[in-house]
């Protein structure tokens, strides 16, 4: 690949133009007084300038090769941050259980990443693992690296809840959508939203389920609900909610439109959430599959605890490949 294709492909100037704002964001001695916000940025301007200083130093095939990996994330909201959120299926506690088993394997490979990970919304399962779950994870390519895991899990395995130790199959819903910078083109009307308060609980919310804080959205029109309780305030819970509520139509407004311009140019069509992306077996062999890219494991452990380089990456030139 020649270095000016690949500019476009990293798309080099725009980030450029981003560390200029950042730069200029960072002059001001006040930004410096949220630190969670400003580590954040902190982290992305030395992501950005990495790339910016490795494409002007390229000058050989080898350092080309290098930046290639790179120009995987070139989608328009791969370095964004992300929401992902986890739903388990029909089964009670078997699909509970590995809800849990997948939250759990996120936040190992957000921690891989050295991504900060804060738990928004937990619902947990009445006698084991969790109903739902709504993680927030902040780092440079976010989205890039979550983005793979959307749609339906499948887990086969020798049940540790069935006394006549039967195999099961159980299925989980994953959801991840960027954390869009402008959602100023998304209008929600009031009248078009359910809102429902309620007293927090569990992870995220043991230190103040004492009050009604715990906000749940519902947009009567897509029938999407947002439920969001780590916060202390009932008002920072509904604003969460409503940037999360406001993401996720975003999203589906994108994706009808790729869709469109897929079937004009007779393109093969993104798999949709309810198709189901990958299954690990435990039982009566050992391997993690992605149907959609091939990629495979024989160390279900080791992916469960969150090594999911390989299927990212696979997936990364998978749909790179589709376009």
């Amino acid at each position: 690949m020649e270095k000016a294709e690949l500019g476009k492909i990293l798309r080099i100037d725009e980030k450029k133009e981003e560390v200029a704002r950042i730069n200029e964001a960072m002059s001001d001695p006040s930004f410096w007084n949220d630190q969670e916000k400003s580590k954040v940025l902190s982290q992305k301007l030395a992501a950005l300038n990495s790339v910016i200083n490795k494409f002007d130093a390229t000058n050989s095939q080898a350092d080309l090769a290098e930046l290639e990996k790179e120009a995987l994330y070139s989608d328009e909201y791969d370095s964004l941050n992300c929401i992902l959120s986890i739903h388990a299926g029909a089964g009670g506690t078997e699909a509970q259980d590995w809800a849990m088993m997948l939250e759990r394997m996120f936040l190992k490979f957000s921690e891989r990443l050295d991504y900060k990970a804060t738990l928004l919304e937990q619902s947990d399962g009445e006698e084991a693992g969790i109903k739902s779950a709504t993680v927030k994870i902040e780092g440079h390519n976010a989205y890039g690296n979550f983005k793979s895991e959307s749609g339906v899990h499948r887990l086969v395995r020798i049940s540790p809840f069935d006394a006549d130790k039967a195999r099961h199959t159980s299925f989980a819903l994953v959801e991840v959508i960027p954390e869009f910078e402008e959602l100023g083109d998304v209008e929600i009307n009031d009248k078009d939203l359910k809102i429902d308060v309620f007293r927090a609980s569990g992870h995220g919310g043991q230190s103040v389920n004492t009050t009604d804080s715990a906000v749940r959205l519902t947009h009567l029109p897509t029938k999407i609900t947002v439920c969001v309780q780590n916060e202390r305030s009932q008002i920072q819970n509904r604003e969460t909610a409503l940037k999360i509520l406001k993401a996720r139509i975003k999203k589906i407004q994108i994706e009808e439109q790729k869709k469109k311009e897929a079937e004009i140019k007779g393109g093969r069509v993104s798999a949709e959430w309810g198709n189901q992306i990958r299954s690990y077996v435990l039982q009566p062999y050992q391997q993690v599959k992605d149907h959609r890219t091939d990629f495979e494991s024989s160390n279900p452990v080791g992916v469960l605890d969150g090594d999911l380089d390989g299927f990212v990456q696979s997936y990364l030139k998978w749909q790179r490949k589709d376009k």
